[in-house]
């Protein structure tokens, strides 16, 4: 996407994964959710991610849209996520993408709304930033 909003996917141990799981728009005062269906699901997201205080990511990045996109295409398939990175990540955290934990205000503001918006075991949709293309996995939220 653009950079003025994104998607998040939902990763499943078989085949196939799920998608889908929350959307969110940019705008001035903050990222809202945005779409029904589900039910309940939503407000209780949009719960948790107010009181968490820090997550544990993982992240591919690339400079190329194309090169993420063939990425995600890859973790879709069921690939694992820390091999893609090792493989296809263009920045130092070459280590399977493990960034660890951090808190709120530590990251570039796209990326942060995305990574405090997924639950443990998603996946995002490509995020850019001023740093190039990323997809984010959350593996843990505190």
């Amino acid at each position: 996407e653009d950079g003025t909003g994104w998607r998040v996917s939902q990763m499943s141990s078989k085949k196939g994964g799920k998608k889908a799981a929350a959307a969110a728009s940019g705008g001035g005062g903050g990222k809202k959710a945005r779409g029904g269906g589900g039910g309940g699901g939503a407000g209780a997201a949009a719960s948790e991610n107010r009181t968490c205080s820090h997550v544990k990511v993982r992240h591919i990045l690339c400079e190329k849209q194309s090169k993420i996109l063939e990425a995600q295409t890859r973790i879709n398939s069921g690939e694992d996520f820390a091999a893609v990175a090792r493989e296809m990540s263009e920045d130092k955290a070459r280590s399977g993408g493990d960034l660890g934990w951090f808190p709120r205000g530590q990251m570039v503001g796209a990326f942060q709304d995305v990574a405090f918006a997924l639950r443990v075991g998603e996946v995002s949709e490509p995020v850019r930033t001023q740093h190039g293309y990323h997809l984010i996995k959350c593996e843990g939220r505190r």
